[in-house]
């Protein structure tokens, strides 16, 4: 059994803000795998389900960010989980709006509800998934900032990086830490790379298409013709 446990402050003013990632990330995976996350216990709201044959409780601590570890503690020690299938799903400032970055350990960086989690358990070895929220800007509060809302603009990016995180947080539970690391570190830009290269591909294809449509015979260029290439 996992346990997934998406890290943010609970209440209607928080909703929808930066800091709140965890909690919006569980709400994907609690979408796409039927999962209803109302129940109260451990100083959380939790939900029991399966993800691909795997049974996993998925949890939003309510003790606020600052004491997300009383809430982990009771939920480690409650299930007796070990420490590899606990899964943390956390903002970071220090990543682009929108990229994933999961490590194994490490320390909190800063973050304090991961830094409350560590002083719980005793231990950094616990898998987590950090959502990149974006620097604060210049000048600004880090509070003001990660307790902010995502701009207008950023929303769509943001809503797919959640779908993004409960992706990889699946796959973590299905095939490994290190398999969903290689799948998903800096998704955001192996997505925009594949994006380019598709919209490469259906230039070209558009362009043969209207060559053929002409009724002229389409440039094909082979090695050793002369074609420029990249490296």
């Amino acid at each position: 059994m996992y346990i997934i446990a998406g890290l943010g402050n609970p209440g209607e003013k928080y909703d929808n803000t930066r800091h709140n990632a965890g909690f919006l990330t569980i709400d994907a995976l609690a979408s796409k795998y039927n999962i209803d996350v109302r129940e109260k216990a451990h100083k959380a709201l939790i939900g029991k389900g399966v993800i691909e044959g795997q049974k996993v409780i998925l949890a939003k601590p309510q003790t606020y960010m600052n004491v997300s570890g009383e809430s982990i503690r009771a939920l480690v020690d409650y299930y007796k989980i070990a420490q590899e299938e606990l899964i943390i799903i956390f903002d970071d400032i220090s990543l682009e709006p929108g990229q994933l970055r999961i490590r194994k350990k490490g320390s909190a960086g800063g973050h304090n509800g991961i830094k409350s989690i560590i002083a719980h358990l005793g231990t950094q070895e616990f898998t987590r998934i950090k959502v990149g929220v974006g620097e604060k800007p210049p000048k600004m509060d880090l509070a003001d900032y990660v307790l902010g809302h995502f701009l207008k603009e950023e929303q769509d990016t943001m809503k797919q990086a959640f779908e993004n995180a409960a992706g990889a947080a699946a796959a973590i539970v299905t095939q490994g830490a290190d398999a969903a690391m290689n799948l998903y570190n800096g998704s955001k830009k192996k997505s925009e790379k594949k994006t380019e290269k598709s919209e490469e591909k259906k230039s070209e294809e558009k362009k043969a298409e209207e060559k053929t449509a002409e009724g002229k015979k389409p440039e094909v260029q082979t090695p050793g013709t002369g074609a420029s290439s990249a490296s």
